[in-house]
């Protein structure tokens, strides 16, 4: 290979690369082409990041693949020299022992809650029957003995009705046979609309994508077709989703964060508007997520140009006057808090997982220094999952971390501080700045120690917004804004249902099925609820 030295300028853009893919997609398979794919986004990704002045080597080798993990042990021993030992679990896999190591990926039948179940009688033994095998006792019942049998279909699978019609030879009349009387009006029903939510932004499954995967399977659904159900559905579902915001507006903990987005008519319009000095170009999807004092969480997603703390402002904007000031985790970027009106505030709290993260980023050059300080904050995070573990209270907990993480984090700001003072630490060195982030950011990151419930970080919230960035990854782009609120609200609803561990495929399904319902009383019908809210069956009719 050339020295980079010797190489020619690229001189390409997104277009030129995607139509030279578009070129080359006949000619190679389907893996090949893949590849080729996530090649042009990786450049395309990092040609955008050039002019960001706080890009870093460390973000490179990330966005590379480079690192996988932030754990200490494993991020300390690589900065060593040392080859990473496999995680104990590995080594039993490997070992050749009949003993399968933990979560080797076998489920028991409880687990499968969602398929269809059938009772298999015995025949002709019944309960309270002579055994037919000593003929002096009498069976009963035990628990039956379960069998899991799995099949594979389309995603979407179709069903063609020939309906028999018949023809007078003398007058002409059809008579035409009635369609079953479970075969709704409607090609695609309730459960199509869901799966297809469900792959697209629950599973970032695009749509041209499941489209060729129905037509290898001989039912076809067109990319267009998928949008057009989404699109028609999305009406349907937003009294269920306008509930959820007025919910999550009163909530005692709000983690807001961002993440950038494309919407292609927005960044025309962004492009094509005569520039100002003010002017804003970012496009984002916000991440909200809530977790109010009924023990629930809830996520919220928002596409736009507007950042995660004018959109947490927004939802904040419904909370009622008298509830308290509730916690908002965040990063420490400014555009993360929100501007609230008089009569409005939050207890601002930082993510302690970022500060980490800037240790972790230079451990390499620095690694005694970020061991120790790294050592330091595991300390705290070990003391938060005992506190979870043990279940304690919001105030058993702030009592918890005073005792045990207070000291620990007092005495690693203190010295912090030293290496400051006594001069051995540059202040404009890499880890001089990541130690200046922690200190600056100190009271925020350390609000746990002051307020009952505060977060440790903002974690939950990163989380949430993988489903956006997922489908940034798979389908690039949103076309429209209105094709970003739909995405926007399935997102939400799917989310929440996955926090609330809630069948999201059954919830949008029972949400559309009694849609007349959910929209005069969409607060019954929340992931957590809406079981309650169904409609009794009429009991079967007996034989």
């Amino acid at each position: 290979m050339r020295p980079a030295a010797t190489l020619p300028p690229l001189d390409l853009t997104m277009d030129d690369l995607t139509a030279l893919l578009a070129r080359l997609r006949p000619t190679v398979g389907a893996d090949e082409y893949q590849i080729l794919e996530a090649l042009v986004e990786t450049y395309g990704y990092l040609t955008a990041r050039l002019d960001d002045q706080t890009l870093t080597i460390e973000d490179l080798r990330q966005v590379l693949g480079r690192r996988t993990t932030e754990k200490t042990r494993r991020v300390l021993t690589g900065a060593r020299g040392q080859t990473p030992a496999p995680p104990a679990s590995d080594t039993a896999r490997h070992a050749g022992s009949g003993t399968p190591a933990a979560g080797h990926g076998r489920h028991g039948a409880v687990a499968y809650a969602g398929a269809r179940q059938v009772v298999v009688s015995c025949g002709t033994v019944h309960a309270g029957d002579p055994c037919p095998a000593c003929g002096q006792g009498k069976v009963y019942v035990a628990p039956p003995r379960r069998l899991v049998r799995i099949v594979g279909q389309a995603p979407l699978a179709a069903t063609v009705y020939a309906l028999e019609k018949l023809r007078c030879n003398l007058c002409g009349e059809r008579f035409v046979a009635d369609p079953p009387a479970d075969v709704g009006p409607e090609k695609y029903d309730a459960r199509a609309a869901s799966m297809i939510a469900l792959l697209k932004y629950g599973n970032g499954m695009p749509f041209h994508r499941l489209a060729a995967l129905q037509d290898n399977l001989e039912m076809p659904l067109p990319a267009s077709t998928q949008w057009e159900i989404l699109a028609e559905t999305a009406p349907v579902l937003q009294p269920a989703f306008d509930a959820l915001l007025a919910h999550a507006a009163q909530g005692e903990v709000l983690h807001n964060d961002d993440t950038s987005m494309r919407v292609l008519t927005l960044r025309r319009a962004i492009d094509d508007a005569a520039p100002t000095a003010s002017a804003r170009t970012g496009i984002f999807t916000s991440g909200i997520v809530a977790k109010t004092g009924d023990g629930h969480r809830i996520a919220l997603f928002f596409t736009g140009r507007h950042h995660a703390g004018e959109n947490l402002a927004t939802i904040l904007a419904q909370r009622s006057p008298a509830a308290p000031a509730p916690i908002q985790m965040s990063d420490a970027l400014a555009r993360n808090v929100p501007k609230l009106p008089s009569g409005l505030a939050v207890i601002a709290a930082n993510c302690l997982a970022h500060g980490r993260r800037q240790v972790v980023q230079v451990v390499t050059q620095f690694p005694d220094a970020c061991a120790h300080i790294l050592d330091a904050l595991g300390e705290v995070y070990g003391a938060d999952a005992d506190a979870a573990r043990r279940a304690l209270s919001p105030e058993d907990r702030l009592r918890w971390h005073q005792d045990r993480s207070g000291p620990v984090l007092a005495s690693l700001q203190d010295w912090m501080i030293a290496q400051f003072r006594e001069h051995r630490v540059e202040p404009n060195s890499s880890l001089g700045k990541a130690m200046r982030y922690l200190l600056r950011h100190w009271p925020k990151l350390t609000r746990f120690l002051e307020v009952a419930g505060a977060p440790i970080d903002n974690n939950i919230c990163e989380r949430a917004l993988k489903m956006a960035i997922r489908n940034r990854k798979n389908a690039y782009f949103y076309k429209t804004p209105h094709g970003a609120e739909v995405g926007d609200l399935f997102m939400s609803l799917i989310h929440t249902c996955e926090l609330a561990a809630a069948n999201p495929f059954e919830y949008l399904t029972a949400l559309q099925q009694h849609a007349d319902l959910v929209a005069t009383q969409a607060s019954v019908w929340m992931p957590w609820n809406y079981r309650d809210a169904l409609p009794a069956r009429a009991p079967a009719a007996s034989p």
